[in-house]
């Protein structure tokens, strides 16, 4: 590719871009130089499982790394063991290093699904935070003044209502822009929520006397509720270690609006290719069912394996066009005496707690034998070969 080819390929999909001019001088004089760009991107050990949401950030990781540039990939270990409140109601529990180590172990296998190994180094900020003093820590600290950091929009907000932004805060951005400047980042990615820490990477550099990193954001897609961002938390993701089933599942709930989100950041299809499908649908030639279909498929396809969303489409063409019951359920052993409906549900593991059990059956998610049953005091007699079905695709087979 040209540099202007290049260029061109690397900014696709992006929110923010600080700028376009001095990522094409910064690919120019690389180009002279016969070398690639660092690419910063840090992730939390505090939950190392990857979903659909990170995927658009680990894509554009990638397109960098085709490009012949190296990710600099950084596990923010020495944070996670100190904890994190980042301005939510309750602290981020600090880790041991051993969590922290088996979340970073577990991280790479999952990233590696995505990245190239060859052009990824894997660092960890405790090499440099950890050997930092107290007084190297005050000198870092010089560097920012309070108006910078109340310029971050959820700072202002929150110093504007009197609320508490403790100096552990004040110090994460800090930190965050201290790691770029140990790596010597040329360009730093994240989420549209990043963007003040980001920023601040690059005025750290300048101090360093490095040459600022282009900063570029990527947006927050919505998870499958179509409202709140990706989250486990909010039990809205499609993980990328999950089944093929559970996971061709979960993409085809998702809305008729959302599914061309996901075609264009998860997948990286072209947006001509999109408005293209579109049309069809918009003119009835193609049914929006069909493109969700597709979607699922190239999705089990790329994170479990190819010719995984084929079965895991028509496994699911079964069971729920045709109402026939999926080939490998689990079993539920039960003794030969009554057992209550919400007891009988968490059993099963279909549901963490009797509360969410009992959520379930009143809103009309839990069948016997097809039979859909709301009473929450409800006892059921198990018998051999009973099938028990909770929401729409969690099955199990009960054995005496």
């Amino acid at each position: 590719m040209t540099i202007d080819e290049q260029l061109e390929f690397l900014t696709a999909r992006h929110v923010d871009l600080f700028s376009a001019d001095e990522l094409k001088k910064k690919l120019e004089i690389a180009a002279k130089e016969g070398r690639g760009l660092r690419i910063k991107y840090g992730a939390d050990p505090s939950a190392p499982d990857i979903h659909l949401g990170h995927v658009v950030g680990l894509n554009k990781l990638r397109e960098f790394q085709d490009a012949g540039h190296t990710v600099v990939f950084i596990i923010g270990d020495f944070t996670g063991m100190i904890g994190d409140p980042s301005g939510k109601s309750a602290t981020r529990p600090a880790l041991s290093r051993e969590q922290v180590a088996a979340n970073a172990e577990s991280y790479k296998n999952q990233v590696f699904k995505i990245l190239d190994p060859a052009k990824t180094e894997v660092r960890f900020n405790s090499e440099w935070l950890g050997e930092m003093k107290f007084e190297d820590v005050i000198r870092l600290s010089a560097h920012v003044t309070v108006a910078q950091l109340l310029a971050r929009d959820d700072f202002s907000k929150r110093y504007g209502a009197n609320q508490p932004i403790s100096l552990v805060e004040f110090l994460y951005p800090l930190v965050q822009a201290y790691d770029s400047v140990m790596v010597e980042a040329d360009v730093e990615l994240g989420g549209t929520d990043q963007l003040f820490n980001l920023l601040l990477g690059r005025e750290l550099q300048k101090v360093y006397g490095q040459h600022p990193q282009c900063v570029m954001t990527l947006p927050l897609i919505e998870g499958l509720d179509g409202v709140q961002k990706m989250s486990k938390s909010l039990g809205n993701y499609v993980g990328i270690d999950e089944s093929s089933k559970e996971m061709f599942g979960k993409l085809m709930s998702v809305s008729d609006e959302l599914m061309w989100k996901y075609f264009l950041y998860i997948l990286c299809r072209k947006p001509e290719e999109i408005e293209a499908m579109q049309a069809k649908v918009a003119s009835g030639e193609l049914h929006p069912r069909a493109v969700k279909d597709e979607l699922g498929r190239c999705v089990v396809d790329r994170f479990v394996g190819e010719g995984e969303g084929a079965k895991a489409s028509e496994e699911f063409a079964r069971i729920f066009a045709q109402k026939e019951l999926p080939d490998d359920m689990p079993e539920v052993s039960l003794p030969a005496e009554e057992i209550g409906l919400i007891n009988l549900v968490v059993t099963a593991k279909f549901a963490p707690s009797n509360g969410e059990a009992r959520r379930l059956i009143q809103q009309g998610g839990v069948r016997i034998n097809d039979e859909q049953i709301t009473d929450v005091q409800a006892a059921i007699t198990p018998e051999d070969g009973m099938i028990l079905k909770v929401g729409k695709r969690k099955f199990a087979r009960i054995t005496v």
